[in-house]
């Protein structure tokens, strides 16, 4: 962890920060109002994260992610962007989910550039999994987002097909496919090198249908 990361843990985790605990969440107690509630799993260094809160500031965004010096870069950046909507929580997104997140709760869950887990015999760890579909379909509420990105073709592929096949998730695509990158997902600098290269990504959206 860099200094600038264990300063961002050690000064804002009592502010912006969530422990875990096995209770559901208020959103509106955690951010002192109601608003839009975004649930983003990895977030990783959690510029798109920052990126996204700065331009919606009436969205509450919730960032769940397991690496702490992610956690510390993005409590770093809410520091200096001077951000109210944004709290994190250092814990795995399954636990949350199940224990934290109330059923039909949230508008917009995304998930942005998850490990690919490359080669065939590490595919069953891959997060995209039919189970875990489900458990984030069951979160939003009727009409809500999800939305994924990835630049690896074949996890893109795998991902269309796990989400196709949930029955309460209704594929924004044409044709059931993905779709152009949406104006609020910012370009991260790895995306944007990407594309130099020539490299692809692929972004996925759904909605939960009224009857999920």
């Amino acid at each position: 962890m860099t200094e600038a990361q264990q300063r961002g843990f050690d000064e804002g985790w009592s502010q912006w920060g969530i422990d875990y605990r096995p209770e559901l969440l208020n959103f509106d107690e955690l951010f002192g109002g109601p608003g839009e509630r975004v649930l983003e799993i990895g977030f990783g260094m959690g510029q798109s994260l920052l990126d996204m809160a700065a331009a919606r500031p009436s969205s509450h965004y919730l960032g769940v992610e397991v690496h702490r010096p992610g956690v510390g870069r993005l409590l770093h950046g809410v520091q200096e962007l001077g951000l109210s909507n944004v709290r994190a929580m250092c814990h795995d997104a399954v636990d949350v989910l199940e224990n934290c997140i109330a059923p039909g709760s949230l508008q917009r869950i995304q998930i942005f550039f998850p490990d690919p887990w490359h080669k065939k015999r590490h595919n069953k760890r891959r997060l995209i999994q039919p189970e875990f579909t489900e458990l984030l379909a069951s979160r939003l509420s009727p009409g809500g987002i999800l939305h994924l990105a990835t630049d690896w073709e074949p996890y893109a592929e795998h991902m269309l097909e796990v989400l196709n096949n949930c029955t309460a998730l209704e594929n924004s695509g044409e044709n059931g496919g993905f779709v152009p990158r949406p104006e609020e997902r910012p370009l991260t600098k790895f995306e944007l090198r990407g594309q130099r290269l020539g490299h692809g990504v692929w972004d996925l959206l759904y909605r939960r249908g009224s009857a999920a």
